[in-house]
């Protein structure tokens, strides 16, 4: 995916990396011409240490996604304004920002020094927190990166289903036939978990089922 980007990059290259990348216009960022920082400053350093935990602890591969959407529902409920698109590409600016320093091998102070140089500053929060994350785990992150960037595909997470039975339309009063509801949870190779429902009736669900023991069979043998 970053392909394009040098194994080691000098010292003006990331500098002009993250300066871009935070405070850049809304043509990099955000549809509302605020960059990565102007929302950062928007979101309270419990939730913002909590959304650097779930970066760190995807690229390490502990868990499939970042759960955006349940985040950002109690950081709104917490009373600040911010929404799921807005949060989804500050989690993502971040991510890449981890991830390109892992790549780097950039010490604590190397990655501090760099957000610091910009046009505008990230809050004292955000970079103690950032800090903080770093030095604790930003070896892990650097020891997993290989094996990450193999990565193209996204990563199945949950599925749920539920029964029910279509009373009517607007062509027919009375249909009452059965049909299934199925929500599949996913990551994408972003790390974005988004959800996909779709609707099977009751034979395509039993197709549906039986190549999901097809499938299991083949595994045993494995």
């Amino acid at each position: 995916m970053y392909a394009w980007w040098p194994r080691r990059f000098s010292e003006k290259d990331w500098i002009y990396c993250c300066n871009t990348l935070l405070f850049a216009s809304d043509r990099y960022c955000f549809s509302d011409g605020g960059g990565a920082a102007d929302k950062i400053r928007l979101i309270p350093q419990d939730f913002f240490a909590e959304l650097c935990e779930q970066i760190i602890q995807h690229l390490n591969h502990e868990i499939p996604g970042i759960n955006t959407a349940e985040l950002c529902q109690r950081i709104q409920t917490s009373g600040v304004d911010i929404n799921i698109g807005d949060l989804a590409k500050v989690a993502s600016t971040l991510s890449f920002l981890f991830s390109t320093a892992a790549r780097n091998n950039l010490s604590t102070e190397e990655l501090v020094t760099t957000l610091g140089s910009g046009v505008s500053t990230l809050p004292k929060h955000a970079v103690q927190v950032i800090r903080h994350v770093w030095s604790e785990q930003g070896k892990a992150i650097a020891v997993s990166e290989d094996a990450r960037n193999t990565a193209t595909v996204g990563q199945f997470v949950d599925m749920k289903w539920k029964l029910g039975v279509a009373m009517s339309s607007d062509t027919c009063r009375s249909l009452k036939y059965p049909y299934v509801t199925v929500t599949l949870t996913v990551a994408d190779p972003s790390g974005q978990i988004t959800d996909k429902s779709f609707e099977m009736t009751i034979p395509q669900f039993k197709n549906f089922f039986r190549q999901f023991k097809e499938m299991a069979s083949v595994l045993e043998t494995v």
